[in-house]
C-alpha cells in the first residue's frame, strides 16, 4: 500500500455513528477519492452522517454545497486561525463578513472550525489577531443559534479566557481534543462535547485516553478530521470517513464499555451537538 493509498474499510460498526469532523475536500486532493465515493464508503461500514468543515473561504463555501447536495452531510463555516494569521486587517474583516453570511444557510450547524493555534503561531501579534477572530466567531456563533467548533493547539488557557469573555454558545464542540483531564473538567463544566481523533489510539497519549475516562457518555463525540490524523493501525496513511469504526472501537474499549452502547451515544451526542438529526 502506498503513503497516499487510503486503508480498507474496516467491519461495519453495530449501530449509525457521525463522523463529527471531516474535510472530504481535502480527502479528494490527498487520495483522488470523490467526496460522493467517500461519503458512500463510510456509509458501507454504518457511519451515516457527516460534519464537513470550512476553514477559509472557499471550503467554506464548498462545505455549504456539498450539505446542500448530500443529505448525509451538514456543514460548518469560519476562518481558521491558521488562515487567521496570515490575513490582513481588511481583508480578516471582510472573510469574517461572508462567514457571517454564509451563516445563515440551512445546512449550516456550526461555526468552526475557529479557536487558537500557538503551535503555528508563535509570533505574539498574531496571536491577538486570533483571539481577537475567535472572540468575532462566538459572536456569530451566539447571534445565528449555532454551535460553535473549537480548534485548540497549544493554547488551552487562551481558548478558556477568551470563551468566557465572549459568553459561551449554548452549544460547543471541542474538537481533536488534546488537553488531559483536568482540562476536559474545564471544558465539560462549559457544557462542551469532547470531541476524540485519531491521536486517541496513539500509544503516548495516555492523557488523551484519561480525559475520555472521565467524560460523562454524554458528553463524547467520534471524529476523523480526515484526512489528517489516522487512528491506529493506519498511523502514516491518509484518514477518511469510513476509518471511524477504529477510533469508536478504541472508545469503547478504553472506556470498558458495550460497543454497540457507546456507538448509539455517539450518533445522538452528534445530533445534540449539532441541533437535530439530518
Amino acid at each position: 500500500m502506498s503513503e497516499k493509498e487510503l486503508p480498507p474499510l474496516p467491519e461495519p460498526l453495530p449501530h449509525p455513528v457521525i463522523d463529527s469532523h471531516t474535510h472530504l475536500d481535502s480527502v479528494t486532493e490527498m487520495t483522488g477519492l470523490p467526496a460522493t465515493d467517500a461519503i458512500a464508503q463510510a456509509s458501507r461500514v454504518n457511519v451515516t452522517g457527516l460534519v464537513q468543515v470550512g476553514c477559509d473561504l472557499p471550503s467554506a463555501r464548498w462545505a455549504v454545497e456539498v450539505a446542500q447536495a448530500h443529505p448525509e452531510v451538514v456543514a460548518t463555516v469560519a476562518i481558521h486561525p491558521n488562515e487567521v494569521a496570515r490575513l490582513g486587517a481588511l481583508e480578516l474583516a471582510d472573510a469574517l463578513d461572508h462567514i457571517d453570511h454564509l451563516a445563515t444557510a440551512p445546512r449550516v450547524r456550526a461555526v468552526g472550525e475557529t479557536g487558537l493555534d500557538y503551535y503555528r503561531t508563535p509570533d505574539p501579534a498574531a496571536q491577538q489577531r486570533q483571539r481577537d477572530a475567535f472572540g468575532a466567531h462566538i459572536a456569530i456563533a451566539r447571534e445565528r443559534g449555532l454551535a460553535l467548533v473549537i480548534h485548540d493547539r497549544d493554547a488551552h488557557a487562551d481558548i478558556l479566557t477568551v470563551l468566557d469573555a465572549a459568553g459561551v454558545p449554548d452549544r460547543v464542540v471541542m474538537h481533536c481534543f488534546s488537553g488531559d483531564a483536568e482540562f476536559a473538567r474545564q471544558c465539560l463544566d462549559r457544557n462542551a462535547w469532547l470531541s476524540f481523533a485519531g491521536p486517541i489510539t496513539y500509544k503516548a497519549n495516555e492523557h488523551l485516553r484519561e480525559a475520555l475516562r472521565i467524560a460523562p457518555l454524554d458528553r463524547i463525540l467520534v471524529e476523523t478530521d480526515a484526512p489528517y490524523l489516522v487512528p491506529v493501525p493506519w498511523r502514516g496513511r491518509p484518514n477518511a470517513p469510513h476509518l471511524i469504526p477504529h477510533t469508536a472501537r478504541f472508545i469503547a474499549e478504553t472506556r470498558g464499555e458495550d460497543l454497540e452502547t457507546v456507538c448509539a451515544a455517539l450518533y445522538v451526542n452528534a445530533h445534540a451537538a449539532f441541533g437535530g438529526a439530518w
